[in-house]
């Protein structure tokens, strides 16, 4: 898993360009992994893999399970109200904040075998779309605070027995 500091989670992630078995084991390992961490999304750059890929299985505001993957994603809707809820990440493992987001989104993508997908989400499951395809994009949800959020997370990071950066703040 990447934690903060490592350079491949503030990387753009490239396209997918080739699909088959290689492709197909990637997936694979994005679930083991997330499931293993107890997350309930996964993007391939978290585990070192500069991909646009993610893996997801989570629930909605409705406790209504979503499971799946997307390949070369893009974040086409989000909108609705800006809810700011608890966030965390697993490549921050064990920190957390109140992270504001839209409590609707809309991803298109391709499946592992290439077909088009189009996932929608609301509540709890449309944050996790949104914080995927932000890593894709080489961001964090550290990245969406400001003021004392920010700076309370980023000293819990950097104090964090995990962590690979120096403190920011004593």
């Amino acid at each position: 898993m990447t934690l903060l500091g490592d350079t491949v989670l503030r990387e753009s992630c490239r396209e997918v360009t080739e699909f088959g078995s290689e492709l197909s084991a990637l997936v694979e390992d994005l679930f083991a992994t997330m499931y293993a961490a107890r997350g309930v999304g996964l993007a391939a750059s978290q585990i070192g893999v500069p991909l646009r890929v993610f893996v997801y299985d989570c629930p909605d505001d409705e406790d209504v399970r979503h499971l799946g993957h997307v390949v070369n994603p893009r974040l086409v809707e989000a909108g609705g109200v800006v809810v700011r809820g608890p966030e965390g990440c697993l490549s921050l493992p064990g920190l957390e904040a109140g992270t504001e987001r839209y409590d609707h989104a809309v991803v298109e993508g391709v499946t592992l075998a290439g077909e088009p997908v189009t996932v929608s989400g609301s509540g709890f499951f449309a944050r996790c779309l949104q914080h995927e395809c932000d890593h894709l994009e080489g961001r964090l949800y550290v990245d969406r605070l400001s003021g004392w959020r920010r700076r309370r997370v980023e000293r819990q990071a950097a104090r964090a027995s995990w962590s690979r950066r120096e403190p920011d703040t004593p």
